[in-house]
């Protein structure tokens, strides 16, 4: 570093604008195949009803966070043509094109992507409530003053993609020692490779791995999660210390950070997130990258490399941030931390973390359907046929899929049903739409078991899903077997007024 020039850094820039491009090139794309089925105008939980509530009254409106479309009118077809803007501005991003330009144009680029997609993500109700939402719009909003190619990358920018990182996963360990026992006497792992939400290719081999493993792995987690982050500030020190040290220290901790979460990549599908903290982590990497050495200053128009005009701006971004982060520095180090939170409408500067408890057993939720209308009601008996979902457990046999970094949001909030939010209203609409054999809903599936056709009836059956033993998949064929079946929804029909699961 070289004062306001972080001229080590000009690798990490290129990592930081490229991939965070490509995860909103992801986001869009993901919103574009999904957002109309479950929140368009005919969605399971319609946007535009959202909307004209926020619309009737100023508080109201305060309680919706921005979002064009409380300016202009929410369509499928305004929906599309936003997602599309995401996706060729995201690509163009991808590829360096404005960063070719002045520093000017990646930043419009880049808050533009903000905007965007805080837009879609505002309106997005239960579907965008993860916290690797707000994670994206907070990583695209830094990177906007990251600069281009003409001036080195700002220091300050550098030093908040390294506070993010903190946020991120220090938060996320003191998540965990607040949280569940699993996590203090390290037995967490060894449920976690079963029990999370969508199981990768590997999250079998991970599971079946011996116990002493798994507790190695709660370890490094730790490690990783409370120790390694502050590594990242040491090449602040390069400020006062000569040497290469200061930068290889922070190199160190980035590469602790980025390797756990290559290892949640293999055996899990957590959307962007880990994905997101891989390229975020790169921030801490130093290589000059074509830069100069020491940057030049001529006063007042030249700051250590830095145009007047670019040095105002990216220090005014840092001084925001530090007002911005007071709350989040109290909740780092509060006992009633929170997780995934936002304390302000423009989600900059927020908490952040995950799996503060490990769910013991996976119960999943099978929805089923039959031609029949007077189909024995019995779980066990009757002409019932399962829908299949693309990405969690279903059928027995099938080998789970990798989809990380695309989101599957069906999917993903059908793990929380047996969580105490069995009837949840997108839910109970998701069932009236598959007795409709509505075509966007289907899509949203793997298999529809009636091709196109109406099901006189649905419900919904609990199994509890367990990892074939080594023995088991060699005999069977199967990588899961499940067992405590119970149905949970009441056969139900079109013709059902009552309103009753």
């Amino acid at each position: 570093m070289d004062g306001f020039a972080a001229v080590d850094f000009g690798f990490a820039r290129e990592v930081l604008q490229r991939g965070i491009a490509a995860l909103y090139l992801v986001a869009f794309v993901s919103t574009l195949n999904q957002f109309r089925a479950l929140l368009g105008e005919h969605g399971l939980l319609p946007a535009p009803e959202l909307l004209a509530w926020a619309g009737s009254s100023p508080r109201a409106r305060r309680l919706l966070r921005p979002t064009l479309f409380l300016r202009v009118r929410y369509t499928d077809r305004r929906l599309l043509a936003l997602c599309i803007a995401g996706v060729v501005v995201s690509a163009a991003l991808v590829a360096g094109i404005p960063q070719l330009a002045p520093p000017w144009v990646p930043m419009v680029s880049f808050l533009l992507l903000w905007l965007g997609y805080m837009s879609i993500s505002s309106i997005g109700q239960t579907f965008y409530g993860f916290g690797w939402e707000m994670l994206l719009l907070e990583a695209g909003f830094l990177a906007a003053f990251l600069g281009s190619g003409s001036q080195p990358p700002p220091t300050v920018v550098i030093m908040l993609f390294w506070w993010l990182v903190i946020r991120l996963e220090f938060g996320a360990g003191m998540i965990k020692i607040r949280g569940g026992r699993e996590w203090r006497d390290l037995t967490a792992l060894m449920y976690h490779h079963e029990t999370q939400p969508m199981p990768g290719p590997f999250s079998r081999q991970a599971h079946l791995l011996p116990p002493w493993f798994h507790r190695l792995e709660a370890v490094g987690n730790h490690i990783a999660q409370l120790g390694a982050p502050w590594l990242l500030l040491a090449p602040i020190l390069g400020l006062w210390i000569p040497g290469a040290v200061p930068a290889l220290i922070g190199a160190v901790g980035a590469g602790i950070v980025i390797a756990t979460q290559l290892w949640l990549i293999v055996t899990g599908n957590f959307a962007w997130l880990n994905w997101a903290t891989v390229v975020i982590a790169f921030s801490a990497i130093g290589i000059p990258l074509g830069m100069p050495h020491r940057a030049e200053t001529a006063l007042p128009w030249v700051i250590d490399g830095l145009s007047l005009p670019w040095f105002v701006v990216t220090s005014v971004v840092g001084v925001l941030y530090v007002w911005l982060s007071v709350p989040a520095v109290r909740n780092l180090f509060s006992r009633s931390q929170a997780m995934n939170a936002s304390f302000n409408r423009w989600q900059l500067a927020n908490a952040y973390g995950a799996f503060g408890t490990v769910t013991k057993e996976r119960i999943e939720i099978v929805v089923e359907g039959t031609l029949l209308p007077d189909a024995d009601p019995d779980p066990l008996a009757g002409e019932w046929r399962e829908y299949g979902f693309k990405g969690k457990p279903g059928d027995l046999h099938r080998i789970p899929r990798q989809f990380a970094p695309y989101h599957l949001r069906l999917d993903w909030l059908m793990w929380f049903l047996p969580l105490g939010r069995m009837y949840e209203d997108w839910f109970a609409m998701l069932l009236v739409r598959l007795l409709e054999a509505d075509a966007p809903t289907l899509r949203l599936l793997r298999h529809d078991p009636f091709g196109g056709a109406r099901p006189a009836q649905v419900r919904a059956v609990a199994y509890r899903y367990r990892f074939t033993t080594r023995a088991q998949r060699r005999e069977s064929g199967q990588v899961w077997i499940r067992d405590r079946r119970r149905v949970v929804v009441r056969p139900l029909s079109l013709g059902d007024d009552d309103g009753s699961m």
